[in-house]
């Protein structure tokens, strides 16, 4: 029995509302987003643990369009760099071209977000901002795999130790910690983070110098495979939709980083 041209058309109609239906939840192009602890941007993400600023950012990124869905995939600091070249991930974000990515494929995005790098002591009776000058001599408590600018961005735990009399340790509170019960005379910390720790730990407020002077000042960077799903210019256009519409002030200003107007690409 033949089927009327109705009955082939409406089938026909059916069909294509349904791949349309479909469409959308497939063709959003999967996006893997390494995560790295790195606080206050991300917190051990190994836990599976959704703090920090990253998972924010990439909520705000799925939130704001339909074309690709950014995943978080767990990574290291030291490791990130072979899960680059191997493809486990897309993306590694808030990151910097001198941190080692030199040799290794890629493009990057500057994301128009700044940090700074800077040296905390024990607040002492006449110690003043000249303490911070020279690092000859002084304890250093430094976060294992960071590249510091006053060491070259040689992050190699044996040079660190040797030449700068380092403790390389895997938080930030510890290194702080340190400086507090006297075991170390300086520690490196991002400014986000101090701040962070300040507002959690406010009865230390007064027992911490923090340095005006910066070892660096952090202009983040994404780096994307170069056979990534997302191009550079893709993805620095998903940013400015967000600094657009006021998500990465709202993201990023309460951890006094710098939203710097539209970088120039």
């Amino acid at each position: 029995m033949k089927s009327s041209p109705i009955r082939t058309a409406a089938g026909l109609l059916l069909a294509a509302l349904a791949a349309l239906w479909v469409l959308p939840a497939q063709s959003a192009q999967l996006v893997r987003v390494g995560a790295a602890h790195f606080p206050p941007y991300t917190i051990r993400p190994e836990n599976g643990a959704d703090t920090g600023l990253l998972p924010q950012l990439v909520e705000a990124l799925n939130r704001s369009q339909s074309d690709y869905q950014f995943v978080l995939v767990p990574t290291s600091i030291p490791r990130r760099f072979g899960d680059f070249k191997q493809g486990r991930i897309d993306m590694a974000i808030f990151e910097n071209p001198e941190w080692g990515w030199k040799d290794i494929p890629h493009d990057d995005v500057d994301m128009g977000l700044e940090d700074a790098e800077i040296f905390v002591a024990q607040r002492e009776d006449g110690r003043q901002q000249n303490y911070f000058s020279s690092l000859s001599g002084k304890r250093l408590a430094l976060f294992s795999g960071y590249h510091y600018e006053f060491a070259d961005f040689n992050a190699d735990p044996k040079y660190l130790a040797k030449n700068y009399n380092a403790t390389l340790t895997y938080s930030h509170d510890s290194n702080l910690l340190m400086v507090l019960r006297g075991r170390a005379d300086i520690a490196l910390v991002t400014r986000s983070y101090l701040f962070d720790y300040l507002l959690r730990n406010e009865k230390v407020r007064d027992e911490l110098l923090a340095s005006q002077r910066t070892d660096q000042i952090y202009h983040h960077y994404a780096i994307l495979r170069p056979s990534a799903p997302i191009t550079g210019e893709a993805f620095g256009n998903l940013l400015q939709r967000l600094r657009d519409n006021g998500e990465l002030l709202r993201i990023f200003e309460p951890y006094r980083i710098a939203v710097m107007p539209a970088p120039h690409h």
